[in-house]
């Protein structure tokens, strides 16, 4: 077959690996002219990179690439739609394994990653990757048999025009996010719901029940067992389904059962209770319904890296890095995380998100000073200027032409003994940063020139 390979980033590079190893003639095409060519390959570089992918058998897109990029760029050829497929679709297609899938705005890695940690501990051979990481077509190199589970991060990117659903599908909770790619809110949730609509009677769909999204397209699923759970992010907030996994008081409990008590926990922050009961509602079947397995699985476990991560302290001041929360959500239970007095570092790249009930989270939060950096920073400080609950927090900006350096430095400045230093960004790095990996690292790299305890 002829296949064209649609954006060469690492999943671009997998599926040429994929394909090429199967004897397939495989052109890579991006629009970058610079890229760092595997030996032997055929590009097609450039503006017109994505001109008449009609005559391809196959054109296999990367997730940065929108179907619709594609079919925009080849408008006398809707039929290409057919032709459309990606790494992880391949990947449902030839894998023998059952697959758990996760989705939702933000927790799919630690989730991901702590289904991954229990099935393990009860012993079984698990394969994690997806967004997460690997690729999913490179997992196929550790010879994945029927009787192993793989555990894929998917995200909307991986999810908009998939034609399979995974055995035992996840869905966290969904708020406002990557509005720069999907031009409503409709078509991110219509690809979200893609990890549901192609299962069967028999498979399992997981939601958040206290999610109005993550409810409403677990209805698309046809598979007979779902399960809810319940994990309010404020202590305070009633329980509003005990009919699958939720939080009771200092308990999280499986269909009235105690599994784990929450001082059992170590992830920081009320939200990461979600990602706990998601990931019991998704393994517990298949442990055996033994909280034992859960509760050792989550011994030690303190979440991901730039995720709430504790670097240290400086004269008493404590440093978090939240980088990967990159929409207005994430960012207020990151605030919400700590009761402290806060120097808040907030701003990057623009996503097109609401930032309505951040800037009342901030109004209503003990934050010291802010740090705002980048193109959305003064934007930011001037929605909190204009906003009703105003306090007129001390402020200083940080323009896109400083580094982190500067970032650092003026925190620092700020802040007091008994204060937190928090990168919460709310937005993407684009504007500053490679991703929102670099800005994480170089925030710790910062930090810990400091000489933290």
């Amino acid at each position: 077959m002829n296949i064209a390979i649609v954006g060469f980033g690492e999943q671009g590079r997998s599926s040429f690996n994929y394909w090429f190893s199967k004897g397939d003639v495989v052109v890579i095409c991006d629009k970058k002219r610079d890229l760092e060519l595997p030996a032997g390959a055929i590009d097609k570089l450039g503006y017109s990179y994505l001109d008449d992918l009609h005559e391809f058998d196959l054109i296999v897109r990367s997730p940065a690439v929108h179907p619709r990029t594609i079919l925009e760029a080849n408008p006398d050829h809707p039929e290409i739609i057919d032709k459309i497929t990606s790494n992880t679709e391949e990947f449902f297609k030839v894998c023998k394994a059952p697959i758990i899938g996760v989705t939702g705005s933000k927790g799919k890695g630690t989730t991901s990653t702590l289904i991954t940690r229990i099935l393990e501990e009860s012993g079984k051979n698990v394969h994690l990757g997806g967004n997460i990481g690997t690729p999913p077509l490179d997992l196929l190199k550790n010879n994945i048999s029927e009787n192993d589970i793989v555990v894929l991060e998917l995200a909307n990117f991986q999810l908009i025009d998939l034609r399979y659903s995974p055995h035992i599908a996840v869905c966290l909770m969904i708020t406002e996010e990557h509005l720069d790619w999907h031009p409503d809110m409709y078509e991110y949730i219509n690809a979200k719901k893609q990890i549901f609509a192609h299962q069967t009677v028999n498979d399992v769909a997981v939601y958040n029940a206290k999610n109005v999204y993550s409810t409403e397209i677990a209805t698309a699923s046809p598979a007979h067992y779902k399960i809810g759970y319940d994990a309010p992010i404020d202590e305070h907030e009633p329980i509003e389904s005990t009919d699958g996994i939720y939080v009771d008081g200092n308990h999280i409990k499986a269909f009235g059962k105690h599994v784990v008590s929450l001082h059992d926990i170590h992830l920081k922050g009320r939200h990461n209770l979600q990602n706990v009961c998601a990931s019991i509602g998704a393994t517990w079947d298949l442990i055996g319904k033994r909280p034992k397995i859960i509760k050792k699985a989550l011994d030690g476990f303190v979440g991901l890296p730039h995720r709430l991560e504790e670097i240290g302290t400086l004269n008493g001041v404590t440093f978090v890095d939240d980088s990967f929360g990159t929409n207005p959500a994430t960012a207020e239970v990151a605030i919400k995380a700590y009761d402290q007095p806060k120097v808040l570092i907030i701003g990057g790249s623009d996503k097109n998100n609401d930032f309505t009930d951040l800037i009342e989270t901030i109004n209503n939060s003990n934050i010291r000073h802010i740090v705002a950096i980048g193109e959305m920073g003064p934007r930011i400080i001037e929605m909190l200027k204009n906003s009703a609950g105003n306090k007129n927090t001390p402020y200083t900006i940080i323009n896109t032409s400083q580094t982190m350096k500067d970032i650092v430095s003026t925190a620092i400045h700020f802040a007091q003994s008994g204060d937190v230093v928090l990168l919460s960004t709310a937005c993407a790095s684009f504007d500053m940063f490679k991703n929102y990996k670099d800005r994480g690292e170089q925030f710790k790299a910062e930090v810990n020139a400091q000489n933290l305890a």
